[in-house]
């Protein structure tokens, strides 16, 4: 299970990386979105993909899953979405105010390729 989830983890930031790299503002955001998905999966595929029971006083298993990694994914989540939208609301102002979203005319290059 560890080997797809590495290749899971490998494909997403494969694609944000290109996503990152083109000339739209919204495959930038979904780009730098597709960065955080695939770093969540890599802390949760690092802290070890194991069944076990929860740590609760008074259970008796023999082994039980670790909550701490999980704890810092949803934390790692729940900040990477407020990324986004505030990513989302600059990208859609910048379209408001000059009329274009690739990032060439936005800086104010003459090469429209």
């Amino acid at each position: 299970m560890e080997i797809l989830m590495s290749i899971v983890v490998g494909a997403l930031f494969m694609a944000g990386t290109y996503l990152v790299l083109t000339k739209n503002i919204i495959r930038v955001i979904i780009g730098t979105a597709m960065l955080s998905h695939g770093a969540h999966l890599l802390l949760l595929t690092m802290a070890g993909l194991k069944t076990g029971a929860p740590p609760l006083l008074g259970l008796e298993a023999p082994n039980y899953t670790d909550p701490l990694p999980q704890a810092l994914i949803l934390t790692a989540i729940v900040i990477s979405f407020g990324v986004t939208s505030l990513f989302l609301v600059l990208g859609y102002r910048a379209y408001q105010v000059t009329g274009t979203d690739s990032t060439d005319r936005l800086r104010g290059s003459d090469s429209y390729d």
